[in-house]
């Protein structure tokens, strides 16, 4: 287990990154000219960007985040 220690201002960057970066993959999943194995390593890596943004926000900010997961997961 690690610990990190960030300020207020800081954590709040750190969920905006992740954010910005989960709505990138879900606007590139639905792009058909990308291939089925690197679609494979894009939902791989939101659901691990996902796991990260439940650590450091409340639910009211990774809850539209879990809808898209369940859905995109599932295609």
């Amino acid at each position: 287990m690690l610990g990190l220690v960030v300020h207020e201002k800081e954590l709040l960057e750190l969920q905006y990154l992740l954010k910005r970066e989960m709505e990138e993959i879900l606007l590139d999943l639905n792009d058909e000219r990308i291939e089925r194995a690197i679609k494979r390593a894009m939902k791989e890596r939101y659901r691990i960007l996902f796991k990260l943004l439940t650590k450091v926000a409340p639910q009211s900010e990774y809850a539209q985040f879990a809808v898209s997961y369940r859905r995109e997961m599932k295609q």
